[in-house]
């Protein structure tokens, strides 16, 4: 396989209540307004949201099993979040790739998440390591 710009991959999943409850068990994130209905009621959502970082898996999943794939090193990710995701909410991450120095294997994509009605909820860029297969 080798890399060459513009290649793209995404993975689309629905945002579960178990999701948000097992990343927040995980990461120690137990924000009332990811956790608690009372409370997101009372905030500018008014309902309960996914963490972001959450979202941003998303992106971590495409990059290490599908694009580049297996053996992918993180090095950077830099996210700007547009707008909340809500528990039920259908999301869709894609990565497209925008530079690849193929002597270091270091690949740079555009990230993107967009929820069900095509709204985007964020978007960045990561750095990795491709694989040495890539």
């Amino acid at each position: 396989m080798s890399l060459t710009i513009g290649d793209k991959a995404s993975r689309t999943r629905t945002i579960t209540d178990e999701d948000v409850r097992l990343f927040a068990q995980v990461s120690g994130d137990d924000n009332s307004v990811h956790l608690d209905e009372d409370y997101a009621a009372s905030t500018i959502f008014k309902r309960r949201i996914a963490h972001g970082m959450l979202t941003t898996s998303v992106i971590s999943a495409i990059l290490g099993n599908d694009l580049p794939g297996l053996g992918t090193i993180y090095l950077s990710q830099s996210v700007r979040f547009k707008v909340p995701v809500f528990i039920g909410d259908t999301i869709t991450a894609t990565v497209e790739l925008t530079n690849y120095r193929e002597d270091k294997r270091i690949a740079t994509f555009s990230t993107t998440v967009v929820n069900g009605d095509g709204v985007l909820v964020l978007e960045g860029e990561a750095v990795v390591i491709a694989p040495a297969t890539t």
